[in-house]
């Protein structure tokens, strides 16, 4: 009589297992996605019923999701929504891709992850993998999605199985993707790992990189984008300096990155954005505390990164006293409110913190992306609006915070009277007017 971790890699193999996803978000509908057209019957999971209908009818909403991968995937009975979680017991392997974010104290926020398991634990049957995605602190898929599950009678390793596995997506990222980019798992057992790794490899392209525990693999992302978080808060520190002292802190970079050894490039900007930078950080400087233990050098960079909209505003305001004028009142084009270029994510974007300093100093101000029509700031919806000549033109000041590809960067120039440039945009391009960069 074979096991269940026999039979489920067997059901891996010749796909035929049932895959489940939940949360159809930007690391959950890409999987889904790819799941499917690696052969298996997904059904993803939400609880925003819109999202369910729109996967159902295949309409994408995903940026990194190709448009018609999604529709045929759909069109062809591999992938379907729910928001009924009783349909867990049709699945035999689940990846949990829920938001972990922080709240008012920079504190985790497990609380979709606890709700996501606790789901699932009521309705997993015997033989089930179960993966956490989500972005958390070391500890959390024992802590969390092991209780649950044993909470129900289940035992990891012989009748369940338990992984982390954490998403690596990069929103509109041309070379990487959900399907190339390599896999860490870590499984509370070997068998864990083992079927876990099974799943990815079937899938990605990407090699699976097996590790000796879920914690491993948590630390690790966490590690991932801690390296960043402090590297750019270099750059920006970097970028303060040389602007005090004249020195353009592009061209250091550019000339720093021609050594073919020990330099990674890295590059100032009007903050940090995107729901891992910012936020994953922090995951580690609390769970850092239950071991009395402060994590200095995370959470100096995490105030330096977090006081760049800030210092945007104060150039800003030197900037426009330079032409005489104040911010108050002033006519203020940002252009830009992604937190990238050529993306419409929004999640922690430096512009919406420009945007509220700009709405408190009073300037009058028009926001521009192509890729975005409405946001919300303050509880407030605002409206972007279409680039003309005649705003370029009326404009005290033309703040460049996203450098999103289609802006027209020769006509902006050329129409501008005073240009603000966060993000070395204009490289290259002639400035006939006033042009000051970050």
């Amino acid at each position: 009589m074979s096991t269940y971790y026999e039979e489920l890699l067997a059901k891996i193999e010749n796909r035929t297992a049932v895959i489940g996803v939940v949360g159809l978000g930007y690391v959950g509908l890409p999987l889904s996605v790819e799941k499917a057209k690696a052969g298996y019957t997904v059904i993803g999971f939400d609880v925003q019923e819109s999202k369910v209908e729109q996967v159902n009818e295949g309409i994408n909403y995903i940026g990194d999701v190709v448009d018609h991968d999604l529709k045929d995937m759909v069109d062809s009975g591999h992938l379907r929504a729910s928001s009924d979680y009783g349909s867990i017991t049709a699945v035999d392997a689940v990846a949990i891709c829920v938001p972990t974010p922080l709240d008012i104290y920079q504190q985790p926020d497990t609380s979709y992850v606890e709700s996501s398991v606790h789901e699932i634990a009521k309705y997993a049957k015997k033989g089930t993998l179960v993966v956490l995605e989500s972005t958390t602190y070391p500890g959390t898929t024992e802590e969390i999605i092991r209780k649950a599950l044993e909470d129900q009678g289940f035992t990891v390793g012989e009748d369940i199985f338990i992984a982390y596995s954490p998403e690596r997506i990069d929103p509109g990222n041309k070379s990487f993707n959900t399907k190339n980019t390599p896999k860490v798992v870590g499984g509370i057992t070997e068998k864990c790992t083992n079927v876990a790794a099974a799943l990815y490899s079937s899938v990605l392209d990407g090699d699976v990189h097996k590790v000796s525990s879920p914690a491993i693999a948590e630390m690790e992302k966490i590690f991932e984008n801690t390296f960043r978080h402090i590297n750019i808060a270099l750059a920006n520190e970097m970028a303060i300096l040389c602007e005090k002292m004249g020195i353009d802190v592009w061209e250091v970079i550019d000339a720093a990155k021609t050594k073919p050894y020990g330099f990674m490039a890295f590059y100032p900007g009007p903050g940090l954005g995107g729901h891992c930078i910012p936020i994953d950080p922090f995951y580690l400087t609390w769970k850092a505390r239950e071991y009395n233990y402060h994590t200095k050098l995370i959470e100096l960079a995490g105030e330096i990164n977090n006081s760049m909209p800030d210092y945007v505003i104060t150039r800003t305001m030197q900037i426009l006293n330079d032409e005489g004028k104040a911010l108050r009142n002033a006519n203020v084009l940002l252009l830009g409110v992604a937190y990238k270029k050529d993306i419409d994510d929004m999640r922690e974007s430096p512009s919406l913190k420009l945007i509220e300093l700009l709405i408190k100093q009073g300037a009058d101000f028009k926001s521009i992306d192509p890729h975005i029509g409405q946001f919300r700031v303050n509880g407030e919806t605002l409206e972007t609006s279409e680039l003309t000549d005649e705003m370029l033109e009326a404009a005290d000041i033309v703040i460049l915070a996203t450098d999103h590809s289609s802006f027209d960067y020769a006509n902006i120039a050329k129409k501008s009277k005073v240009i603000f440039d966060t993000r070395n945009a204009f490289k290259g391009i002639e400035t006939p007017n006033r042009y000051i960069k970050l």
